[in-house]
């Protein structure tokens, strides 16, 4: 076979240079002869074929025998083959050969445009052979495979397209590179459309992640980060789309050093906060679906893709609330009070409690200061302990809950303990309720009025010293008090804490746990007991009296 061909590579995007030399060298190897011959022996594994030459080529068996290793021709039969070289022989190149041949007999440059698939099934120094579905083989070159990393391909489908016919020698080259460039080309064209463009167009999404979706604008794709799908805010995108659903997306930047097309479904719908900022007031009342709830409150829909929020001290009038879930449950339709409103910052809160009966307007109704009832403790601080009655809770303070001024709360009860109390104050504009456990039982003030009584002389030890007088301290958690102007000849300045002093009580008020002592009503009292003395003695008289004083 001659050598000396001439091999034409005027295919558009070809590197001549580097695909003539791998053309040349596999035209010097193609020492291939189409022939016919006659099977004339089958011996072992071979079948020895005459093809008219000084000796016969071998043919492998396996190449005659159908996929149960029974033999399709038999000694005598003519078959077609390829002489090969070296005595060998083929009959599957030839029926490939003939395929090829029939290609290009029917190939129409004008009808075979269109890009197909080919199976790479081997590969050599210039490229790769590949074949199609009906088993035609192709070429394809090297620099016309785009493969980065040509070690895995072997065996894998990719898409060509042809770019040469050669009748002489019975070879069709196809270029895988050809439809990325142009794929590229389009991709380029198609982006450039939508950045300039920039308005609202249709997208496929292809494919969801856990940060956004990919969407195919135009042969481009780009991403919809999961903050840009819904004006709600960040969401999971595989809860809304599936991958191959349509959406309307809208051009909002392009990195072109790292060709990353940014979209955005949200900015392609009308922005609901528009809608809202003027047709909303702080104090209107909406209806809301519950769609999500946290420990800390909920998120509330309004239907147009607004969501509020219902913190957990507005779910209801009850502060000890543990957990919003005890209320409200998910995909529940609540009506809800705003209470803040601002679409600069998109914030929305609203309130289920403002809408509930008030628990202090109820308490009212049923109760009133004077009033004895029974709650449970449900909380004990250092000043005292919270007391529930009904939905409301009054204060306990510690000097409300014993006589005993050295006993607290936290030394009496503990939390879920039942307490009778007497409401002593209903305060309607801080809405707090006073409590007092003390005032159910006798007061050491009640008891020492009932042993003494205006008049009687009584000693005690000074508790404090005030600007305005002495309180002394009787026993029993009995206080009494001297005011400045009853110290008669006392000097203030000269007591302190500690001091037992002596006066007469002047004012005993067992309601209001009150007693008033006097040392310038003692002086009198005294000087009252000198005269009564006197008159009752006959035998002294006055002027003994002064000779007696006067010694």
């Amino acid at each position: 076979m001659a050598v000396n061909r001439k091999v034409q590579f005027e295919v558009e995007g070809i590197d001549e240079s580097n695909d003539f030399a791998a053309m040349l060298e596999e035209s010097f190897k193609r020492t291939e002869e189409d022939s016919e011959g006659t099977i004339v022996e089958i011996r072992g594994d071979e079948a020895l074929v005459d093809v008219g030459k000084k000796s016969e080529g071998r043919l492998p068996l396996s190449e005659i025998t159908d996929e149960n290793g029974n033999l399709i021709y038999n000694v005598g039969d003519t078959i077609k083959v390829v002489i090969t070289g070296r005595g060998a022989v083929s009959h599957k190149k030839a029926l490939r050969k003939e395929k090829v041949k029939a290609f290009i007999q029917n190939y129409n440059p004008e009808t075979h445009q269109d890009a197909f698939d080919v199976k790479i099934i081997s590969k050599n120094k210039g490229g790769f052979v590949a074949t199609d579905n009906n088993g035609v083989e192709f070429f394809l070159p090297k620099t016309q495979s785009g493969f980065k990393n040509a070690n895995d391909v072997v065996g894998k489908s990719y898409k060509v397209k042809i770019i040469k016919v050669d009748n002489e020698e019975q070879s069709i080259v196809v270029s895988r590179k050809k439809l990325l460039d142009e794929d590229r080309r389009k991709r380029k064209e198609a982006l450039c459309a939508i950045v300039e463009n920039a308005d609202v167009i249709e997208g496929t999404i292809k494919k969801i992640t856990t940060y956004g979706m990919f969407v195919d604008v135009g042969g481009v794709d780009g991403l919809v980060h999961y903050s840009e799908i819904s004006y709600k805010g960040p969401v999971n995108p595989s809860s809304l789309y599936k991958e191959g659903d349509k959406v309307a997306v809208k051009v909002m930047s392009y990195d072109n050093e790292k060709r990353h097309l940014s979209l955005s479904i949200k900015a392609a719908m009308p922005d609901p906060w528009d809608e809202i900022k003027d047709g909303l007031e702080v104090g209107d009342t909406i209806k809301v679906t519950i769609s999500n709830i946290e420990p800390y409150g909920a998120f509330v829909d309004l239907g147009n893709d607004i969501e509020g929020f219902l913190h957990i001290s507005e779910i209801s009038w009850d502060k000890n609330i543990k957990n919003p879930k005890d209320h409200i449950c998910e995909g529940e339709e609540i009506d809800v009070e705003v209470i803040e409103i601002d679409a600069n910052d998109r914030r929305l809160r609203v309130s289920l409690k403002n809408l509930l009966p008030k628990p202090f307007d109820e308490f009212k109704k049923d109760f009133k200061e004077g009033m004895v009832t029974k709650g449970l403790i449900t909380s004990v601080t250092n000043f005292g302990a919270f007391v529930k009655i009904g939905s409301v809770e009054g204060l306990l303070h510690n000097e409300d809950a014993s006589w005993d001024r050295n006993v607290r709360c936290k030394d009496l009860y503990k939390v879920n303990d039942e307490v009778e109390v007497k409401i002593t104050k209903i305060d309607d504009k801080e809405q707090k309720i006073s409590l007092s456990a003390k005032e159910l039982k006798q007061s050491p003030v009640q008891e020492f009025a009932s042993k003494y009584k205006v008049g009687d002389i009584v000693k005690g030890t000074i508790r404090d010293i005030k600007d305005f007088g002495v309180f002394v301290e009787l026993g029993d958690n009995v206080d009494a008090l001297i005011r400045k102007e009853d110290l008669g000849s006392a000097d203030i300045d000269a007591l302190k804490v500690g001091d037992e002093i002596e006066a007469a009580i002047a004012f005993i008020d067992d309601r209001k746990n009150r007693i008033r002592l006097s040392v310038k009503f003692l002086a009198r009292q005294k000087e009252r007991e000198v005269l009564n003395e006197i008159n009752s003695d006959d035998k002294m008289t006055l002027g003994d009296l002064i000779k007696d004083q006067l010694k």
